[in-house]
């Protein structure tokens, strides 16, 4: 990769909770495995860095080996906080996110969303499955930080919403629509575990 397309990736894994009782999602296991594991198993390989985005039990999240990255908005305010903390210590220009709920993420996803982002001169690449956007699962320009700063200094606090400011492109999945499954819930995780592999 040249230098103007090396990409900094971050899993985020920053949130509350709130459907999965309150637990830390990313640390939740699927088959013996934290979700964060398999992700980082899957995603690790396509970027040239690696960033976690964790907003409590962060020992544990460094015991993964990768930097660990707090948002620097309080009130857990959301991926897009985690998304200005990974901009603001990102060593590439581009960078990539993924949900550490969702362990079944295409392997080849950032080869599509940069190449996209690159063929159309964009902002940002989304991916898409059918007629539903996945707006965590995207590629966009570290130069957008001052841009997404001030959207959340103006309360704007929906990744969608502020993908939908900028020159954005969609990249179709339907190949592969399983992949972004997410896993929110125990019962969902207690029903992922004879699909994890």
């Amino acid at each position: 990769m040249t230098g103007e397309t090396r990409l900094t990736g971050v899993i985020l894994a920053g949130g509350l909770g709130r459907r999965m009782g309150g637990a830390d999602k990313g640390l939740q296991l699927l088959d013996g495995q934290a979700l964060v594991q398999r992700v980082l198993e899957r995603f690790a390989p396509q970027v040239d860095e690696l960033l976690l985005n964790a907003n409590q039990n962060l020992a544990r999240y460094q015991a993964f080996g990768y930097p660990v990255v707090a948002d620097q908005l309080p009130g857990f305010a959301g991926p897009l906080a985690g998304l200005q903390v990974a901009m603001a210590a990102a060593s590439h220009p581009l960078v990539a996110t993924v949900p550490c709920d969702s362990p079944f993420l295409p392997v080849d996803l950032v080869t599509r969303l940069r190449a996209a982002l690159l063929l159309h001169g964009a902002d940002v690449a989304t991916a898409r499955t059918s007629d539903q956007r996945q707006p965590a699962f995207c590629v966009c320009r570290r130069a957008l930080l001052p841009q997404l700063s001030s959207f959340l200094a103006n309360g704007g606090r929906k990744l969608d919403w502020w993908q939908r400011t900028l020159k954005a492109v969609e990249v179709s999945f339907d190949d592969q629509p399983e992949a972004f499954r997410n896993i929110n819930t125990a019962e969902e995780l207690a029903n992922s575990g004879s699909r994890a592999r």
